[in-house]
């Protein structure tokens, strides 16, 4: 895998928390690993944002593998390890990991979009 300048960006990161208002947060966390055919791109993340007790109501991370849709049962794709839960009891959804620019735009993009969902309620 070709570098990516926005490994350092996703590390320089690593254990920040950003306030999003309102009581909810952000967390990341992230570190380098060797990469794996799981992780190709030798990061291992997570993204999470928290409401104001600290429940996880959206993440981002690699930490373990998950099926593809059912749509793909039989397509012979692998397991993948980046993924996305919308809620705290959501086993996850694959992810396309790209670069480490692209996860965080992705990431904080669907920050705002849950926090919109949020403030209707």
């Amino acid at each position: 895998m070709e570098r990516d300048p926005g490994i350092e960006t996703l590390l320089d990161l690593q254990d920040q928390i950003i306030d999003q208002g309102s009581g909810y947060w952000v967390k990341i966390e992230a570190y380098q690993v060797e990469p794996t055919p799981d992780v190709p791109h030798g990061i291992r993340y997570s993204l999470t944002l928290h409401e104001p007790y600290g429940k996880r109501i959206l993440g981002y991370d690699n930490a373990h593998a998950v099926k593809p849709p059912k749509k793909f049962k039989y397509a012979g794709r692998r397991l993948t390890f980046d993924h996305m839960h919308r809620h705290a009891r959501d086993p996850g959804v694959p992810y396309e990991f790209k670069n480490a620019h692209q996860l965080l735009a992705d990431f904080f993009s669907e920050v705002d979009q849950v926090l919109l969902e949020v403030k209707k309620r």
